[in-house]
């Protein structure tokens, strides 16, 4: 991959994947004012001074349900920071009924397996226009306490912008619940790190980001699974 990669006939621009402005309303009354009140006993953000206001952000947490894309955008979303939260959505994700509405919210695929040029050119696209992208490095939900496995996705994706003049900055961010699996009236608790350097290029480079991404987001996760009382070890 080269960082003249262009996009596929078949990709949307990001033009394209703008938010719908109904539907992206519609979906922060439904999730922020009702969805998480009504499930969550107690809603604790960790760590807000990390995130930017402005500039291209790629936000990396850990990936332990399916309320992370909830707690997100209720974190760090709009209401907190004036801008929207992207995301890069796994290609499975992205179908029927489900996938029309997410690319109407701002989502994008990507497979996590093997990301493309197209995706990836997609993304940095999205930086250059100072988008806030949330992607998950792990790929998928994983739900027990053994340590991260990060994709190679995003630490490709902060390469290439750079290569390409995009200051990112990538924050570590870690999600905990009181339970394994949240349960209704559950405690949810999301810190974010201190950006994370990339420093050279390289495949040495890229697997020393990935190594110390993996670290702070361990540490993250650590201070969100302690503020709900649930430390790692604990049942």
């Amino acid at each position: 991959m080269t960082p003249e990669a262009s996009l596929s006939a078949r990709e949307p621009s990001s033009d394209v994947l703008a938010i719908n402005p109904v539907l992206g309303r519609l979906a922060m009354v439904v999730t922020q004012d009702l969805a998480l009140p009504l499930f969550f006993r107690r809603l604790t953000v960790l760590g807000a001074e990390h995130l930017p206001l402005e500039g291209p952000v790629l936000l990396a947490p850990t990936h332990r349900s399916r309320w992370d894309a909830l707690l997100l955008p209720h974190a760090a979303g709009r209401r907190r920071t004036g801008r929207d939260c992207r995301f890069m959505v796994s290609i499975d994700e992205m179908v029927g009924l489900q996938g029309w509405f997410l690319q109407r919210l701002g989502c994008f695929p990507v497979n996590p397996r093997r990301p493309g040029p197209s995706s990836l050119r997609l993304a940095v696209e999205m930086l250059q226009g100072h988008q806030q992208l949330v992607v998950f490095p792990e790929g998928r939900i994983q739900q027990d306490d053994e340590p991260l496995r990060l994709m190679p996705g995003l630490a490709r994706l902060a390469q290439l912008a750079l290569a390409q003049g995009v200051p990112v900055q990538v924050l570590p961010v870690g999600i905990g619940y009181g339970h394994s699996r949240p349960r209704p009236w559950d405690k949810a608790a999301i810190c974010f790190g201190a950006p994370q350097p990339l420093e050279g290029d390289g495949r040495r480079a890229l697997a020393s980001f990935t190594y110390k991404l993996a670290a702070a987001m361990q540490s993250a996760e650590e201070a969100a699974r302690r503020a709900v009382g649930r430390p790692r070890g604990a049942a």
